[in-house]
């Protein structure tokens, strides 16, 4: 299957962001609660999504019914049993959201892409173009 090489820049780029949040969180949150006893601790797996307390990942939508249109949902998910109060929540989903929007130049110079509220989450939206292969 062929996949746009700037699609495969774009969304390794994407990925590393979201890796540099997720260490960002782990560090800053990560004793702030018990991790789930099924999931594994943070470093046991090659990808950082499949362990720790922490999971941010982007999820592409089309923005069907969102006043923004398309981009990519900011998918924020704490792993554990524990209650952790929408305050709290929202805390953290912001902390991720803030620090998206401040990394961004550096992942991707050059594009107007930036982080709004969409609902109850953060997406990041702008300038998706790939130009030619």
């Amino acid at each position: 299957m062929y996949e746009h090489p700037k699609l495969t820049a774009f969304t390794g780029a994407l990925d590393a962001l979201f890796e540099e949040v997720d260490e960002f969180l782990e560090d800053q949150w990560g004793g702030a609660f018990s991790r789930h006893p099924n999931r594994p601790a943070r470093g046991a797996t090659e990808n950082p999504v499949m362990d720790g307390l922490f999971e941010v990942i982007p999820d592409f939508t089309a923005g069907l019914g969102s006043e923004h249109g398309r981009g990519y949902v900011v998918s924020f998910r704490a792993a554990t049993l524990e209650k952790i109060s929408p305050e709290q929540f929202e805390f953290l989903m912001e902390e991720a959201a803030a620090l998206i929007q401040l990394r961004l130049p550096a992942f991707f110079p050059g594009r107007d892409l930036r982080v709004v509220r969409d609902g109850k989450r953060f997406k990041i939206v702008g300038d998706f173009s790939l130009g030619e292969a």
